[in-house]
């Protein structure tokens, strides 16, 4: 009975704490919710009038809606990141922020699930693939299997950072017979998240682009790039604005690992490029249209060429230790990794894969301003869950706010000990 009152005020203090704050936190919550605004009625204006409002047609089917969830399974799987180092080789400086990177796998699961829910057409039907409500297909279809993997992974790092955050409301050392196997199990659940995304594409014969072997390990290789990306920028920002202590060893462990995905994720792009290019088959047509243009179509070529180059400027940078352990060259890294996976893993995945089209017309797709008010609405979601986040649980990290110690009654406590 003592457990359920202690969980029910630790529910109530968190509301309190997320809806308490300063004018730069009521500030960016409210510009997340203006965003959020923005992206529901514009997605009001898609729903009532079809998806005719975007510029996706029967030849690019797929478009910057399920571009920006390919890239978002990649954040959310790469909170193994830290995991792997903090737990299978118990590295300590990593380990303290290992509920960080599984916040911002939360956060990126959210907005993939508000990306698929947008890309329907006939959003009515989608209860069709609820497990235990809609008929799933399951095991032959490979979008049940995503469904699947995406809601359990998302449930488990809900289930973990609510009992770590607990344990430190409540002051006491978190199970580790409970933790230490689920955090574990989180390895191989991050791993198939995105491993079943790559075998949508992958199971599609018909399109040569995405029908290769190695567009898991390339899926996989890239997100373990750009989730750390963000990461190093956000634990550098809570470093400066919060008083949680990140080590520099950490943020550098972390840079060194990502060199090593970036490499091997510049290799597996070659080798795809060069099995296309040399063996000059009439499915080399979709690498063109990526990389050169076909019939004077080029608008994808400046964003192929932005994204390989970006990504080799970014593994250099990784790569030398002098310039991996430079803050500016860091940032500068992050942020060319960033943009370079984003590239690679959106548009310059979904678009060729879909053009030339199966009767050889060229389709030029840009998204339309409802698909950017939409995407902008669903980014802002995701933004605002890991604000509250991160609102609740750096104090219960510090142990500034637990079920004895609270800002309210610090305050009380001080009054009541002035002289009368």
């Amino acid at each position: 009975m003592s457990t359920l009152r202690n969980f029910s005020r630790f529910i109530t203090d968190t509301v309190r704490i997320i809806t308490t704050g300063g004018p730069i936190y009521y500030a960016w919550v409210a510009f997340l919710l203006l965003l959020i605004g923005v992206g529901a009625n514009a997605y009001i204006g898609q729903v009532n009038h079809g998806l005719i409002v975007t510029n996706m047609r029967d030849q690019v089917s797929w478009g910057f809606y399920i571009g920006n969830f390919t890239f978002l399974v990649g954040v959310a799987a790469a909170a193994i990141m830290l995991v792997i180092p903090a737990y299978i080789y118990d590295w300590e400086p990593i380990k303290e922020i290992t509920i960080l990177g599984e916040m911002l796998a939360i956060s990126a699961l959210v907005m993939c699930l508000g990306f698929v829910m947008v890309d329907i057409g006939r959003p009515d039907r989608f209860w069709h693939i609820m497990p235990a409500v809609g008929r799933l297909n399951w095991p032959q279809s490979m979008l049940a299997w995503d469904v699947l993997v995406l809601n359990a992974y998302l449930v488990l790092n809900y289930f973990v950072v609510t009992y770590l955050l607990y344990c430190a409301y409540t002051e006491r050392h978190y199970v580790k017979k409970l933790v230490t196997p689920l955090v574990l199990l989180s390895i191989p659940m991050a791993v198939s998240i995105h491993t079943c995304t790559a075998y949508l594409y992958n199971g599609l014969a018909s399109r040569p682009f995405w029908n290769s072997a190695i567009l898991a390990p390339r899926f996989l290789a890239s997100a373990f790039c750009s989730g750390p990306a963000i990461l190093l920028i956000l634990l550098q920002i809570l470093r400066k604005t919060t008083k949680l202590s990140i080590k520099d060893e950490a943020i550098f462990k972390i840079a060194e690992l990502m060199a090593y995905t970036m490499g091997f994720n510049l290799f597996l792009t070659a080798a795809e490029s060069f099995k296309e290019l040399y063996s000059g088959t009439e499915h080399m047509v979709y690498f063109q249209y990526l990389l050169f243009g076909v019939k004077g179509h080029n608008t994808l070529v400046p964003y192929a060429w932005a994204s390989i180059i970006c990504g080799a400027i970014a593994f250099l940078l990784f790569l030398v230790p002098k310039t991996r352990t430079n803050w500016v060259t860091l940032n500068i890294g992050c942020v060319l990794i960033y943009a370079s996976v984003y590239i690679e893993k959106g548009m310059g995945l979904i678009i060729p894969g879909l053009t030339p089209d199966a009767l050889g017309e060229i389709y030029v797709y840009t998204p339309s301003k409802t698909e950017i008010f939409v995407a902008a609405g669903i980014f802002a979601l995701g933004f605002l869950v890991f604000t509250i986040m991160l609102k609740a649980a750096v104090p219960m990290m510090l142990g500034e706010f637990t079920i004895n110690r609270s800002p309210k009654l610090d305050a009380a406590a001080a009054k009541s000990q002035e002289p009368a």
